[in-house]
């Protein structure tokens, strides 16, 4: 495994006797993006030319299909205008000016120096702020609440990027015969389909094909708007922002609500800043100015070009191609928007995962897909669920049109918390704050701008990202409730663990062997070796209180892997720290265990694991009887805490017991 041939790698280097950790590994570890991250994939090694041209396949594929359906909605949507020259410029106007404000300034200058470790994306910009262990009501805690509403925001979008992405390529069958449109929605069904049903092999094995697709989609993008712009080069005056303002001027409040339409040219840029682990800032950012940006901007200027030619276009990307082109754009758009999908999808399982290390959902069962890249895994549970609700969507909503109203609401409102978490961290590491505040204050002017032309789409299906962020919220809550609930009976009924290891010496028998303790890192003795000697009255000659702590860094190094305390009487207090981004493996980690002074022989070795039964009353106080049933429920279908830990089931003994919640 990988993790196993990291730890073994790491591991050599560092006899640590005291058991410490090394500086860095803490929970307040995060530094400035400008240092380069090495993880798994060791991208430093890696020649920039190939990390940008991978940059293009995993970064950009949501952005890079906005084109397909984006300004055909400023005009041709709900709440679209006249198509006319001044709507024209001041739309193309408006959308130069959103690129170069929020992904350029935003996101790439500004946004993305907050660096977890290298690490990016809004659960690591909570991580930052190192707020897990706050008391409620304190600002870091409120702050907390404030960024996991916005992940959970991320899973509305998870299901609607794949629907609309893949529905509007296909819809560019359209264009070349209405007689394919009976066809749009089943062939649209058939490829998300199989776009789930590949998600258990991973990335790894195609993901070398994803840049190549990308490299070649953008050069297309850009010959496409190329052809379009010949036709009427005064289309490029656009780039004055006179023609935004006066656009604003002349449309009033239809001029604002079209800002919701102009917004879907930037909803991938969440992306660049949720990836920057896997590339390094500067991969993501060479690519973006020498490529993305110039392909993005001369499509967007073709199209309008073209309307300013023929105003009665509906389909204006499709219809810049030349006739013998049209199938061949159709079939690359669709690989775009295939690829655009698979990111997203990958997205969160990465943050599904994240959120699990993190204990705000139940453990799930999570599958590594590549021996090398501990960010891509696979998650089944998740992958069924993203397939129901995306072919849910294509179903109700029939067209790319109708699915655009629901698109916007989720990202605009996570782009909105993103810049106030990003101020913060800038404000704790001393990042000049009355500047960061200035900064903050401008893109927050921006960034609220979209989200209230946005709540307009709330009635035309801008309700539903709401509704699933709504509901994954209100799951974490009731998770992270419940698991404080069990800790505090559990430690309720338990004694001094010094007391208790002085009382040892009474103890009739002790055999030989190594008995493993699952446990919190308290100074109470845990409740299941209690439990396991009031029954058997035997304890193993070599006991081992195992914790395993998830940091707010993305991955800790094997060798701070480990912390161990003698505490006497062959006991020991072993405390194993992985990052919120890595996979915990407990075996591996005691194998390495004699690095550090402490001999674990796992073949005479039992693992005693707590199997709590859950019983919701009304009689203790702490939740509604109805969330009670709802954790309990939740913590029966979790995955066992021996496979999530990778622990052999055969060396594992569960003592059962009742908790009232």
């Amino acid at each position: 495994m990988a993790a196993e041939e990291e730890d073994r790698s790491l591991a050599k280097g560092s006899k640590n006797g005291t058991g410490e950790k090394a500086d860095g590994a803490g929970a307040d570890g995060g530094h400035d993006g400008t240092e380069e991250h090495k993880n798994g994939n060791d991208k430093g090694r890696q020649s920039l030319p190939f990390l940008c041209l991978a940059a293009l396949g995993i970064v950009y594929g949501d952005i890079g299909t906005s084109p397909i359906y984006a300004l055909r909605e400023a005009f041709y949507s709900h709440d679209g205008i006249t198509v006319m020259p001044a709507n024209i410029f001041g739309v193309l106007s408006l959308l130069f000016w959103s690129l170069i404000i929020v992904i350029s300034i935003k996101y790439l200058a500004v946004v993305m120096r907050a660096s977890n470790n290298g690490e990016g994306g809004i659960i690591a910009l909570v991580a930052l702020l190192n707020p897990w262990k706050t008391e409620k009501k304190n600002r870091r805690y409120m702050l907390m609440l404030l960024g996991l509403f916005g992940a959970a925001l991320l899973y509305g979008d998870g299901t609607i990027t794949p629907a609309i992405s893949v529905l509007s390529a296909i819809e560019g069958l359209e264009v070349a015969t209405p007689a394919f449109k009976p066809y749009i929605v089943p062939i649209t069904i058939a490829i998300l389909v199989g776009l789930f049903l590949i998600q258990k092999r991973g990335t790894a094995a195609v993901g070398s094909l994803f840049g190549p697709v990308m490299l070649t989609w953008f050069a297309v993008l850009g010959l496409l708007g190329i052809n379009g712009i010949v036709h009427h080069p005064g289309v490029i005056a656009a780039v004055n922002p006179i023609y935004a303002a006066s656009f604003f001027a002349d449309n009033g409040l239809a001029g604002f609500l079209v800002l919701g339409t102009v917004f879907l040219v930037v909803t991938g840029g969440e992306a660049l800043y949720a990836d920057m682990g896997h590339f390094g800032l500067a991969p993501i950012r060479l690519a973006w100015f020498f490529l993305v940006l110039p392909a993005l901007l001369l499509n967007y200027f073709g199209q309008g070009a073209m309307m300013l030619e023929n105003p009665d276009i509906t389909q204006p990307f499709y219809q810049m191609a030349p006739d013998w082109a049209l199938y061949p754009v159709v079939g690359l758009a669709t690989l775009a928007t295939v690829i655009a999908s698979q990111a997203v999808i990958s997205g969160v399982f990465s943050l599904t995962r994240q959120a699990v290390q993190l204990g705000q959902l139940p453990r799930l069962n999570i599958v590594q897909t590549s021996h090398e890249s501990y960010g891509q895994v696979y998650i089944p549970f998740m992958n069924w669920v993203l397939m129901a609700a995306t072919i849910g969507l294509v179903l109700g909503f029939g067209s790319s049109s109708n699915l655009a109203a629901a698109y916007g609401v989720a990202v605009s409102m996570d782009m909105v918390i993103t810049t106030i978490l990003a101020f913060f961290v800038a404000y704790r590491w001393g990042w000049f704050p009355r500047i960061a505040g200035v900064i903050a204050a401008l893109l927050l002017v921006v960034d609220l701008a979209f989200f209230g032309a946005n709540v307009f789409k709330i009635p035309d299906g801008g309700w539903y990202p709401l509704v699933v962020a709504g509901v994954i919220f209100f799951v974490m809550g009731t998770w992270r409730r419940g698991r404080e609930l069990v800790g505090r009976h559990l430690q309720d009924d338990t004694e001094p663990l010094d007391e208790f290891i002085e009382s040892l010496d009474e103890l009739p028998m002790r055999i030989e062997g190594t008995a493993v303790f699952m446990t919190e890192a308290t100074h109470k003795t845990p409740p299941m070796l209690l439990h396991h000697l009031r029954h058997n009255r035997v304890l193993h000659e070599q006991v081992i209180l195992l914790t395993v702590n998830t940091l707010d860094v993305p991955r800790v190094p094997a060798a701070d892997r480990l912390k161990i305390d003698d505490l006497g009487r062959g006991v020991y207090r072993v405390q194993v720290y992985y990052g919120f981004m890595q996979a915990s493996n407990v075996p591996v980690a005691l194998r390495f265990a004699g690095e550090f002074g402490l001999d674990v022989d796992l073949e005479h070795t039992t693992f005693y694991v707590g199997r709590e039964s859950l019983i919701p009353t009304s009689e203790v106080p702490g939740m509604m009887v109805w969330r009670e049933h709802m954790f309990a429920f939740m913590a029966l279908n979790a995955t066992r805490a021996t496979s999530y830990y990778r622990i052999p089931p055969e060396r594992v003994v569960e003592l059962g017991i009742q908790i009232e919640i």
